[in-house]
This record gives C-alpha cells, sequence and structure tokens, in this order.
C-alpha cells in the first residue's frame, strides 16, 4: 500500500487529494466538454467521457437542462451545475470512482494542467522538464536526509532507526520513481523492505 501511495505522490507532484481526480474539477475536461455542448446545443462532444450504457441517462439530463436554461439566468446557471454534476458523477461511476462533488476550477495540479497544456501545444518538453526538476529536488533531498543520518547510525540503537527509517524512504522513492519511469508497478514489492 506505501508503495502505491508514493507512486501516486510522485505522478502527482505532492498536490492535495483533490487534484487527483482532475475530471471533477469544474476546470476539467469533462466540465469543458460539457460546456462546449450546451454552447452548441450537441451533446456529442460530451460522449466520449460516458460509457456507452450511461449515454440514455446523460442525453435526458441535456435535453432537461436545455429546457430550464431557458427559464432565465438563474435558472440557467442551475441547469449547468445540474448537468455539470450530473455528467462528472456519471463519468466517475464509469472509472469505477466515487463522485465527492465538483471541485473549485483552481483545484487542479500545476502537473495536471501542464499536462493538458502539453496536450493542446504538442509539446510535452516544458511538462517534462517539471516534473524531472520536482523529482531530483526531492530525491536529492531524501538522499542527503539519509546521508546525514547515516553518518550518525552507530551512535545509538535511536540513531540506527531514526537511520533504517530515512533509508527505507529513500528507497521507496528511488524504486518508485524507477517504477513509473519504466511504466511498470510490481504489486508483489509494495510490502517488501530493503
Amino acid at each position: 500500500m506505501r508503495h502505491r501511495l508514493i507512486v501516486l505522490i510522485i505522478a502527482f507532484m505532492i498536490v492535495p487529494t483533490c487534484a487527483f481526480a482532475h475530471c471533477d474539477s469544474l476546470s476539467g475536461p469533462v466540465v469543458a466538454d460539457a460546456r462546449l455542448a450546451l454552447e452548441r446545443n450537441d451533446v456529442a462532444p460530451l460522449l466520449k467521457w460516458i460509457r456507452p450504457e450511461d449515454e440514455a441517462q446523460i442525453r435526458a439530463a441535456f435535453a432537461r437542462t436545455l429546457a430550464v436554461r431557458q427559464l432565465g439566468p438563474e435558472a440557467k446557471e442551475l441547469a449547468d451545475m445540474y448537468f455539470f454534476e450530473t455528467v462528472v458523477r456519471i463519468h466517475r461511476a464509469g472509472e469505477g470512482a466515487p463522485y465527492t462533488g465538483l471541485k473549485p476550477a483552481d483545484a487542479i495540479a500545476p502537473a495536471i494542467v501542464e499536462a493538458d497544456h502539453a496536450l493542446e501545444s504538442g509539446s510535452v518538453d516544458k511538462l517534462a522538464k517539471m516534473i524531472s526538476e520536482h523529482a531530483a529536488q526531492e530525491l536529492r533531498e531524501r538522499f542527503a536526509e539519509t546521508l546525514k543520518m547515516r553518518a550518525h547510525s552507530e551512535e545509538s540503537a535511536v540513531a540506527g532507526r531514526a537511520y533504517v527509517e530515512s533509508y527505507v524512504n529513500y528507497v521507496h522513492y528511488v524504486e518508485a520513481l524507477a517504477d513509473v519511469i519504466h511504466g511498470s508497478v510490481h504489486h508483489e514489492q509494495e510490502d517488501r523492505h530493503p
């Protein structure tokens, strides 16, 4: 379990949990396509986020939303929010993930924002640099702490245990980085300690 957590932390650059599911954000790609669908009066741009078996439910919510939007500005705002919440809830259910409500537009982690920008710009260079610099800095900090603790590890059992804890933290980080880089997370290694 700890190994998976480290991988998630690395993958999302140590950000708050709300950023893990950026599809839940008001500025995420699901809501962006829902806005586009409402703007165009065409549900088609949104259907890629929905499983085929959920399409009828989305089409029905879309039709209700369009009808209510005609009742005035407040009704439009309320109907849009209903539609965004419905779409995100159904999308998340299709992923087997819980729906915990829509997050504010700024809830998306910087790395995820940059991942979307990379797709828009056609270049991954800025994202690659951002992630590699973060991983390198984190690695340097863990290494320095472990090296410092190692120098005092023979002074007492307490110092030795502090070193071992730091060492395990450092090595698990390196393992997690290697797993992410090589694209394979080995579940049998999750509970392994060096």
